[in-house]
């Protein structure tokens, strides 16, 4: 496992001051001497660019200092910026590079507790990341490892929570998408009255490879963070018209759950029926089919995230179902759109799992015989559909391009594994 330490160098009062940078670096690179064993370990110092610093002394005082430790062969980097967001996501980029989850923050005590507040918000339970308090005090040698410990001196408060929000957001806020945005939308539902659409994968701001560029769901056991993801929400938001702070991503659990919205929202669910203005509810797809759900009449609306438990569940019956209980819908009008999601060409299961869709129909399963049959998801679905009541005129499936089989359009955990990247079908109720 690749591992790497960080020296955070950020506070002002210390930058572009030899007699200050020296000996507080000579004592953290003490720690990475004296602790750190692994050969090949990165080390990446990061300071301050501005706030009244002359940039060239700053950087000269660090280079100063740090030939003193050219001993240690270390890989040193200096990296700087007027943002402690900026710096800090720009070393993150370059951990993941290297595939580095192991970190080591070496840091003066105060600031700890805002260090712990970019962390949370910038990295994920992916990575494993220490703290190592640095003493201030140019005479005192003893080191405190604070892994774990909290210290009431070390709190924030509201105002500098918020500054340190503000920090991250401008910083994602100004970062480049890549590529463009590219919105797959339903001829059946009405524009006039709905905002909504599919997702791909262009158009946002996450880079690694299986979650580039626009992913929507972030997750402790995934690289991409909260705050990356609700950047890449409020650029979607942003292009299609919708208001981002009154967005609803549903909490997949593979069954068949509907949340009423407005009632108390249950710990996971793979429906969501509503019928407020303004209000964007929106299903998770990487492989899974997300499906949309809308009544001109009485202007209500649903999404649901159907994988193959889910399908054999009923959960795309069960949506409508509870369009038709709350709301007073008529089967008659709800237009369903199922969004891109595995083929075919790409799903197997057990011929044991199989046998649940052979029994929906035999249409629903390729290679029955085979120890792994094909499973037709998307068919599956529209016959459990047309069978509880919805006319068959009402179900668009031909936007279901196998996510599997289009890695420039489309996540896919089949195709890409643990660390993939997700798409979305969202929808609203024009104001």
């Amino acid at each position: 496992m690749t591992e790497a330490v960080l020296i955070d160098m950020f506070s002002t009062e210390n930058n572009g001051r030899k007699h200050s940078i020296e000996p507080l670096l000579r004592r953290a690179m003490t720690i990475v001497g004296e602790q750190c064993a692994v050969e090949d370990l990165s080390v990446y110092i990061m300071y301050c660019q501005t706030f009244g610093c002359d940039t060239n002394d700053a950087r000269d005082s660090f280079l100063h200092a740090l030939r003193c430790f050219q001993g240690l062969k270390r890989r040193i980097e200096l990296v700087s910026n007027a943002s402690v967001a900026a710096t800090l996501y720009t070393i993150k980029q370059k951990l993941d590079q290297k595939n580095a989850s192991v970190v080591k923050i070496i840091l003066p005590l105060q600031r700890k507790a805002a260090m712990q507040v970019y962390v949370n918000s910038l990295f994920t339970e992916v990575y494993t990341i220490g703290f190592e308090i640095l003493s201030m005090d140019s005479g005192d040698n003893n080191l405190q490892p604070s892994v774990g410990q909290h210290c009431e001196s070390d709190s924030l408060t509201g105002q500098q929570l918020d500054l340190i929000k503000s920090d991250i957001h401008m910083h994602l806020g100004s970062l480049r998408a890549n590529g463009e945005f590219t919105i797959l939308k339903s001829s059946l539902i009405p524009d006039t009255t709905f905002i909504h659409g599919f997702s791909t994968r262009t158009g946002g701001i996450s880079y690694l490879p299986n979650l580039e560029s626009l992913n929507l769901f972030s997750s402790p056991k995934r690289k991409d963070p909260e705050a990356v993801v609700a950047e890449n929400v409020r650029r979607l938001a942003k292009a299609v018209g919708f208001n981002p702070e009154r967005f609803h991503l549903l909490k997949a659990a593979h069954g068949n759950d509907v949340w009423i919205m407005g009632k108390t929202e249950p710990d996971s669910y793979d429906g969501i029926v509503a019928n407020q203005k303004g209000v964007t509810i929106a299903a998770p797809g990487a492989d899974c089919i997300p499906l949309l759900f809308s009544d001109p009449v009485k202007k209500a609306y649903g999404a649901a995230h159907s994988g193959w438990k889910g399908t054999l569940l009923g959960v795309a019956m069960a949506t409508v179902n509870a369009m038709v209980s709350e709301f007073g819908c008529s089967k008659k009008d709800v237009l369903i759109a199922l969004g891109p999601s595995i083929g075919p060409c790409c799903f197997t299961l057990s011929q044991e799992e199989a046998i649940a869709f052979h029994t929906i129909d035999p249409k629903c399963v390729q290679r029955f015989e085979s120890p792994t049959p094909s499973i037709d998801l998307r068919k599956a679905t529209r016959i459990l559909l047309e069978r509880g009541g919805i006319p068959g005129e009402n179900i668009q499936d031909h936007l279901t391009l196998c996510t599997s089989c289009h890695p420039d359009l489309f996540f896919s955990h089949h195709r890409d594994g643990p660390n993939f990247g997700t798409q979305i079908g969202f929808i609203s109720v024009r104001n």
